[in-house]
């Protein structure tokens, strides 16, 4: 399982993060609190408490692409 947490603080971070997301066929998920979320989902990201970090979470992938890694690194809390 591979885990970063994230900061997406504004509609602009949260809508390039989307675009970023939906790229990977792998499940990508996003946790806050008790919620669990799919991250290719706009309006469940929304549905999330933004104001703190979120946590990304790929279950079923250890080591992830380089390219999706690096990518993430912009959106790192």
């Amino acid at each position: 399982m591979y885990t970063e947490m994230l900061s997406l603080s504004s509609i602009e971070t949260v809508k390039k993060f989307v675009c970023l997301a939906n790229k990977y066929p792998f499940s990508i998920s996003l946790i806050s609190d008790k919620y669990k979320i799919d991250a290719k989902s706009i309006m469940g990201i929304f549905s999330l408490d933004l104001s703190r970090p979120v946590k990304l979470q790929l279950e079923d992938i250890e080591n992830p692409p380089a390219e999706f890694v690096e990518e993430v690194q912009a959106f790192k809390a």
